[in-house]
């Protein structure tokens, strides 16, 4: 009798490979309503990626010598714009326009930061601003919070980067390159202290604004000495919560469509899923993925919470199921070190970059239509290996 593996459908391949860049790709984003793409290499350069034809629309050096652009990220909160991160002490914000984008950056942020926290934009639960979602009325004693507060400022203007001293988290307004705040806040001396001592430089950051913050930042950052902490703005000098579940330097994190819970990834070798429990401002390990080799760069959870996948460094891209954790394929295509993974709005495509210079365009389970009963192959099989 065959043994069941033979029956198995092997993983898919990518149904593009994007070619162009002659350095390590260290970071891919998808525009939030266009069929584009944005890729950032370790050369400085920026691209724009037609995702229909699957070809370049333009090429910008953003970021010059060797520092490299190591972060991008857009979304729908900040419009036709783009932010890239270079290892050049600046972040830059771009016009994104018919072609391609402006000649020239719209705001060029002064971050004096050089180390390998990428940036990140706020992520705001899926529905929230179609629903007209806005802030309570302020009790007195948040009424000095910074202007961060607000959920047009808080939701749609910021970035979260690792700051100047690269044990804090610096956020930043977009539109005109302001430093807003530092977690913890810089006159708090023992405690920025004991950050630094303790767990090291921020390796990792996401800013997500849940709908029962009252319209407030909330932030959670990994460290080199494998913790995480929980941040809100209203509480500038501690955080909420603080957990260790990595044994290793965190690398990735990423908060999911609900803003209720999240992945985290490291140097370890291990991945971990966590729920964040907003009444108790508890995060609370869900559960522990063991992998053979270790290393997860980049991580993504698709909009709907349904599956996530993970960029490693042996080359591989996992895909699981989000809610049970369970892995449902491993990708191969990348050569060398996968940097990042990203899942597109529609949720029709993942991109996954490396440094083998390319980026690679996955369908993964794509929605289906009402009409459309049938389970895609790729699901079929792999909730058959359960």
């Amino acid at each position: 009798m065959a043994s069941s593996n033979s029956t198995r459908r092997p993983p898919p391949d990518p149904v593009a490979v994007l070619r162009g860049h002659r350095a390590s790709v260290m970071d891919a984003c998808f525009h939030s309503s266009l069929p584009l793409l944005f890729s950032g290499a370790a050369d400085g350069e920026l691209r724009v990626w037609e995702t229909v034809q699957h070809r370049t629309l333009s090429s910008t050096w953003a970021h010059g010598g060797v520092a490299g652009v190591y972060s991008v990220a857009t979304s729908a909160s900040i419009g036709n714009r783009i932010i890239s991160q270079g290892r050049d002490g600046t972040c830059k914000c771009w016009a994104i326009e018919d072609g391609g984008l402006s000649k020239k950056p719209l705001v060029t942020f002064r971050t004096n930061t050089y180390h390998f926290c990428k940036i990140s934009l706020v992520k705001s639960p899926v529905g929230a601003m179609e629903s007209g979602f806005s802030p309570m009325e302020l009790k007195d004693d948040e009424r000095d919070v910074p202007a961060i507060s607000s959920y047009q400022m808080g939701g749609r203007n910021i970035m979260a980067l690792a700051g100047e001293e690269p044990s804090q988290v610096e956020l930043w307004d977009v539109n005109v390159g302001e430093r807003l705040i530092s977690l913890p806040q810089t006159q708090n001396m023992p405690s920025t202290e004991h950050l630094k001592k303790g767990k090291g430089m921020c390796m990792a950051v996401q800013a997500f604004l849940p709908s029962e913050s009252q319209g407030f930042l909330n932030l959670l950052s990994g460290y080199e000495d494998g913790s995480i902490l929980w941040w809100d703005v209203r509480k500038p000098d501690v955080p909420i919560s603080s957990v260790k579940h990595h044994s290793e330097t965190v690398l990735s994190l990423s908060v999911d469509g609900s803003c209720t819970g999240g992945i985290s990834g490291a140097a370890d070798n291990k991945i971990v899923i966590f729920s964040l429990d907003h009444g108790m401002g508890s995060l609370t390990l869900k559960k522990e993925i063991n992998l053979e080799r270790p290393g997860i760069a980049g991580i993504s959870i698709r909009s709907d919470n349904k599956i996530a996948a993970t960029a490693g460094w042996d080359h591989r891209i996992r895909v699981y199921n989000y809610s049970k954790g369970n892995a449902l394929a491993v990708l191969k295509y990348h050569t060398a070190s996968c940097n990042a993974v990203s899942f597109s709005m529609d949720r029709k495509l993942l991109a996954s970059c490396s440094e083998d210079t390319t980026v690679a365009l996955w369908e993964l389970y794509p929605p289906q239509s009402r009409t459309t009963r049938a389970m895609p192959a790729l699901m079929h099989d792999a909730e058959q290996q359960q």
